[in-house]
């Protein structure tokens, strides 16, 4: 079988900006990111200059950027949702991010791990949704399919979103950080699988890879809860997007991966902090997790924009009298749809 070869012009690597200098964290990346594009996004809460070490090829965009792109938005493109903005600007047909808190993780022989080589392994070899091989990712050297796995299910299907992990500080939300503040993962799991057909899962945009020209209008800033203060919890919009995007996913037949790469996450934030901000998302992802579980697509969506209106529309419909916020996640799926449209007619290019 024959995998498609994955060119280094073909993937832009966006970096969300958090932090006013980027030195030490694109020196430690280096040898990883130095042989491809990166798309660097300022954070417009942030006020200071921005610091970019030499010698990468990248384009820096700033809030003056996003105005003139993007034009008229209800969509606020601010703190982690400027990684949207990345996969809107970018014209390659492979993506991978990584937030700017994390620096590249050894492997179980103590050597530095790919990141983005493996994200890019992963998206290069089919996935195996409908059937689970035990020994995990069949196409991985050293691995291959079951006793009993069926030959009608060997050739896999288009593998679209690689969700890697975190070595350190792992994705946990507010409570859990709270309960084990000293906890730290440092469990090193050399593995790859497929997310089975219909399972859901929570999707972290710390470290993940994906197909933009197939799935890319499904990895968009949805649900943000606002309150007193300007708290916003924006920790939800990936997990929001993330089953979206596996609904599309299963509708078109197409792979979601997990497990390696693993990046080294650095401790950031307060956990009590982010509990009073994340609570009431919290409460609100029981009434998410079975909605996402029990949607059915139409056979005449066709695309993943097709398949973001569609569920844009049953959100509406069915969540929107749990929660008015519902409704304006449901009305800015609508306008992602329109700016990922409109976008590929205007010159991504920063600065002009």
């Amino acid at each position: 079988m024959s995998h498609p070869i994955i060119k280094d012009d073909e993937v832009d690597v966006v970096i969300l900006a958090t932090q006013p200098d980027l030195t030490s964290f694109l020196e430690e990346w280096r040898p990883m990111f130095s042989r491809y594009h990166l798309i660097i996004i300022k954070d417009p809460d942030m006020q200071k200059d921005l610091k970019i070490p030499e010698g990468f090829n990248h384009d820096l965009y700033m809030k003056s950027d996003m105005d003139r792109i993007l034009g008229s938005t209800s969509i606020r493109f601010s703190g982690y949702s400027c990684r949207y903005f990345g996969y809107l600007v970018s014209r390659k047909k492979y993506i991978v991010t990584v937030d700017d808190d994390c620096v590249p993780a050894k492997d179980g022989r103590g050597f530095l791990f790919d990141a983005v080589a493996q994200h890019i392994s992963n998206l290069r070899f089919p996935a195996t949704p409908f059937f689970f091989n035990t020994l995990y990712d069949p196409y991985q050297k050293g691995a291959d399919f079951v006793r009993g796995y069926p030959f009608s299910l060997r050739n896999g299907v288009k593998c679209v979103l690689s969700c890697g992990l975190w070595l350190n500080l792992a994705d946990y939300d507010a409570p859990t950080q709270a309960l084990k503040p000293d906890e730290r993962n440092s469990r090193y799991v050399d593995a790859v699988l497929t997310v089975p057909l219909k399972a859901m899962m929570p999707l972290s945009g710390i470290n993940i890879a994906f197909d933009r020209e197939v799935i890319g209008p499904a990895l968009f800033p949805g649900l943000r809860l606002a309150g007193e203060g300007k708290q916003r919890w924006e920790t939800i919009e990936d997990i929001w997007c993330g089953m979206c995007a596996k609904v599309v996913c299963d509708h078109l037949s197409l792979g979601v991966k997990s497990g390696t790469p693993y990046v080294w996450r650095k401790e950031t934030g307060n956990a009590i902090e982010t509990l009073k901000k994340e609570w009431q998302g919290m409460k609100l992802m029981e009434e998410v997790v079975p909605f996402f579980q029990s949607v059915k697509l139409p056979e005449t969506a066709v695309v993943a924009e097709d398949c973001v209106l569609e569920i844009a529309t049953m959100v509406k419909k069915r969540l929107g009298p749990v929660d008015p916020l519902f409704g304006q996640a449901a009305d800015a799926m609508v306008e992602w749809v329109r700016l990922w449209k409109a976008v590929a007619s205007v010159s991504p290019t920063p600065g002009v």
